[in-house]
C-alpha cells in the first residue's frame, strides 16, 4: 500500500501537467485570434471620427425662433457639421479670408493633401454677391479712400451689395441665399413673394442710394450724410440745425420730429426700418408724437427685411393694393408712406449686405449662445454702416457713447428710463465699433463728453 503512493502521485502529476499544458494551448489560440482583430479595429476606427458635410437649408422664420430656443444645441451641432456648398460661379462671390474652425472638422490622422476643408459653417456664409458700381462722387477724402489706412481694410468689401432690386432674384441666387434664414437670406421668404416684389424694384431709384444726387443743381464735391439714432444724448443738444444742413439726413424707427426739431432737426433723406419694427414704434411711441414713417418729398423709406411681411408691405405700398393676409392685411392699400407714394421711393437692404455686417463687423458672442438664431445688428446699426458704404462723410448723432448712462433711452422720453439690452442685439459691441470707426477717422460721433 505505501509503495503503490510514490505511482499515484506520479499519475496525478502527470495528470495536472497535461491539464496546464492543454490550458495553455487552449490561452495560445485565443491569443491568436485576438491579436489581429485588435488590428482591424484600430485600422476600421478614424473612420467615425469624419463627419459628412450636407448642404442645409434654414427656413425658420424669426417668429418661430423664441421658440425654438430650447432646440439650439442640437440645431447648432448640426451645423457645425454643414459647410457651405454653392454652385455659383467664383466670379459673382466674394470669398471669406477667414481659415476653417478645427472644431468643425475633427479627425485622428492627418488631412490628406487632395481633400479640403470647408471654410466657414453653413451659418455664416461668408460669401456674398457683387455689385461694383462706379462712385458719385470724386470727393478726394471719400470714406471708401480711406478705408485702405485703417484696421478696417480687410473687413471692409468695396462691392457688397447695400440695396437689393430685380437684378438680384435669379434660381441660382435664390438657392444659395434660401439657406439663411430671417435678416440674413432669402430663408423666410415664400419664393413667388420675392420674386413678385424684388420684380417691381427695377428702376435706377431702387438701386441706387442717393438716386436723386445728378438731379441736384448745387451739388458739392463731397456726399456728407447726418445719421440720426434717437438716443437720449440727443436730449438738449441743439444738433438740429447742424444735422439738417447735410447734404442727406438718415433715421431709424421711432424718429419723432414734431417738438424736438431743435436737437434733432426736420429733414428725412432716408427712412430705414423693418415693418415689424416700425409697427412696435407705432404702438410704443404715439405718446410723443409718432404717428409713422415721416412724409415728405425728400423722403426715400429702406426697408430692412427680416421676414416676408416686409416684401409683401413694399409691394403693396408701391403698386396701391390691399394686403389680403397677414398682420397687415386690410381692405385698402397701405397708407404708411403716403397715398401717392411711388415705387421709386422704396429701397430694401440686400440679406448679404446685412450677413456680412454681422459676419465681419458685428461678430457678437452671443452667436456662441443660444441666441445665436435671434441675433442681427440692430436697426439703427444696419443704417450707419450703410451710410458708411455709401456716403463720402458720415455725422453720427443719437447713438449709444460710452456714457451712455448719463442719458435716457431716448431722446423724446418724458420721464427718465435706463438703456436696456436685449439678446437679440449686441449694443455694447456696436458701441465699441463706433468708437472704433470714430478713431479711425471714418466718421464722427456725437460725443458730449
Amino acid at each position: 500500500m505505501i509503495g503503490q503512493l510514490p505511482q499515484r502521485l506520479l499519475l496525478w502529476f502527470i495528470g495536472l501537467l497535461g491539464i496546464a499544458i492543454l490550458t495553455l494551448i487552449v490561452v495560445c489560440v485565443a491569443l491568436q485570434i485576438q491579436v489581429p482583430w485588435d488590428m482591424k479595429t484600430l485600422r476600421l476606427s478614424p473612420l467615425k471620427y469624419y463627419r459628412s458635410f450636407s448642404f442645409k437649408s434654414d427656413n425658420s422664420s424669426l417668429e418661430s425662433q423664441h421658440s425654438a430656443e430650447s432646440k439650439l444645441d442640437t440645431a447648432e451641432e448640426l451645423e457645425r457639421q454643414s459647410a457651405p456648398q454653392s454652385d455659383e460661379d467664383s466670379s459673382v462671390l466674394q470669398n471669406s479670408a477667414s481659415k476653417a474652425d478645427p472644431e468643425n472638422f475633427k479627425t485622428k490622422k492627418p488631412m490628406p493633401k487632395n481633400e479640403t476643408k470647408p471654410t466657414e459653417p453653413d451659418f455664416f456664409g461668408d460669401r456674398y454677391a457683387t455689385d461694383d458700381f462706379p462712385s458719385q462722387t470724386n470727393c478726394p477724402n471719400s470714406i471708401r479712400k480711406r478705408v485702405p489706412q485703417t484696421q478696417f481694410a480687410e473687413k471692409f468689401l468695396h462691392t457688397i451689395p447695400v440695396l437689393q432690386w430685380s437684378k438680384h432674384f435669379t434660381p441660382d441666387q435664390y438657392q444659395r441665399l434660401s439657406q439663411y434664414g430671417g435678416a440674413h437670406g432669402w430663408g423666410s421668404v415664400n419664393i413667388e413673394v420675392l420674386k413678385s416684389s424684388l420684380g417691381i424694384l427695377n428702376t435706377t431709384a431702387n438701386r441706387l442710394m442717393f438716386d436723386d444726387w445728378e438731379k441736384r443743381k448745387k451739388r458739392p464735391q463731397c456726399i456728407r450724410c447726418a445719421v440720426v439714432g434717437n438716443g437720449g444724448i440727443l436730449n438738449g443738444s441743439r444738433k438740429g440745425k447742424e444735422i439738417d444742413e447735410h447734404d442727406y439726413v438718415f433715421r431709424v424707427n421711432g424718429a419723432a420730429l414734431k417738438g424736438f426739431e431743435k436737437d434733432v432737426g426736420s429733414r428725412t433723406s432716408f427712412y430705414t426700418f423693418s415693418t415689424n419694427t416700425m409697427r412696435n414704434s407705432m404702438r410704443s411711441y404715439a405718446r410723443v408724437g409718432y404717428r409713422g414713417p415721416p412724409i415728405s418729398k425728400e423722403t426715400r423709406y429702406i426697408f430692412l427685411p427680416d421676414h416676408d411681411r416686409d416684401y409683401i408691405l413694399m409691394r403693396a405700398a408701391s403698386t396701391h393694393t390691399a394686403i389680403d393676409k397677414g398682420p397687415e392685411r386690410s381692405k385698402k392699400p397701405p397708407t404708411y408712406f403716403g397715398e401717392d407714394v411711388t415705387v421709386e421711393k422704396f429701397k430694401i437692404y440686400h440679406p448679404d449686405f446685412i450677413r456680412y455686417l454681422r459676419n465681419r463687423f458685428l461678430h457678437s458672442k452671443l452667436l456662441k449662445t443660444g441666441a445665436r438664431r435671434i441675433y442681427r445688428p440692430s436697426t439703427g446699426a444696419v443704417m450707419l454702416l450703410a451710410a458708411i458704404h455709401t456716403c463720402d462723410q458720415v455725422d453720427a448723432y443719437g447713438f449709444m457713447t460710452p456714457d451712455y448712462t448719463l442719458y435716457s433711452d431716448h431722446y423724446y422720453d418724458k420721464q427718465r428710463r435706463p438703456v436696456h439690452f436685449y439678446a437679440n442685439h449686441d449694443m455694447r459691441m456696436e458701441m465699441r465699433l463706433w468708437q472704433e470707426l470714430h478713431q479711425a477717422g471714418l466718421m464722427n460721433i456725437f460725443m458730449r463728453q
